[in-house]
């Protein structure tokens, strides 16, 4: 038992540098590099009780709003790894995360949106449903559906089918045909074109 309790100590202590760090340096690749350990250290459900006691999901929420979109991306990430536990998910829409997931929708980078996509899924609750499935997002999901990446069409079907109505899914094909909304998005570059 001690054993245990002290690699639970170590761990809360690794943790609890890595916050330190990221909030001490002002090196803006380090701190990508300390919030992606934290964004995969959010992976594991063992590590949640340290994660929230650091408040670890209140950094990532905050990241949502940041200009570098690489911290974006990890704090999403991060996020998206998170909310699958029941505390984690009630902290995340208790503290307004709804609005700064749907507005990671509109990231030009692909695991940017697709970790919204997923977080949307994993957020959706008896009492956020209807905030989660409001007519823009229905659209917006509609349209990536539509979208030559692959990965994003496929989450978008899957969320139009297990989340939305045939209702909801026709009045959003509607709103995108007589509002801006319905402003094609443009295609999101596929990673491997990238250099």
């Amino acid at each position: 038992m001690t054993g245990m309790t002290a690699k639970g100590s170590d761990r809360f202590q690794y943790l609890q540098a890595l916050v330190t760090e990221f909030q001490d340096t002002d090196n803006a690749e380090a701190k990508e590099q300390v919030l992606a350990n934290l964004a995969n250290f959010a992976y594991d459900p063992r590590n949640f009780p340290d994660l929230r006691k650091l408040q670890v999901p209140d950094l990532f929420l905050d990241m949502l709003s940041e200009d570098s979109e690489s911290l974006v991306e990890f704090g999403i990430g991060g996020l998206c790894n998170l909310c699958l536990d029941k505390t984690n998910k009630c902290h995340i829409l208790e503290s307004g995360g709804l609005r700064l997931v749907i507005n990671c929708l509109s990231s030009r980078r692909e695991e940017t949106v697709l970790s919204a996509l997923t977080t949307l899924m994993f957020l959706c609750t008896a009492s956020s449903h209807a905030d989660i499935t409001v007519p823009s997002v229905v659209e917006c999901m509609v349209r990536f559906s539509l979208s030559n990446n692959n990965r994003i069409s496929n989450l978008a079907k899957i969320f139009l089918q297990d989340y939305c109505n045939e209702k909801q899914v026709e009045e959003a094909k509607n709103l995108g045909q007589h509002s801006a909304l319905g402003i094609p998005l443009p295609d999101l570059p596929n990673p491997s074109n990238l250099s």
